[in-house]
C-alpha cells in the first residue's frame, strides 16, 4: 500500500468474536472519523460475518 497523505491513516480491524483470527487493513481519514472503526466484515475461520473493531 502506499504512504497515507494528509489525515489518512491506516488502521487495523480484527475480529471481536475470536481475536486474532481475523484481521483487515484499510484506512480512514482521521478528521472525519475521530473515533474507532466497526466494520461488519468477513471471518474465513468462523465462516460467517462478524464485528471488526480498530485496534490501532
Amino acid at each position: 500500500m502506499a504512504k497515507a497523505k494528509g489525515n489518512r491513516i491506516q488502521v487495523i480491524l480484527e475480529c471481536t468474536e475470536q481475536p486474532g483470527s481475523s484481521r483487515y487493513v484499510t484506512v480512514k481519514n482521521r478528521r472525519n472519523t475521530t473515533g474507532r472503526m466497526e466494520l461488519r466484515k468477513y471471518n474465513s475461520v468462523l465462516r460467517k460475518h462478524t464485528v471488526h473493531k480498530e485496534i490501532k
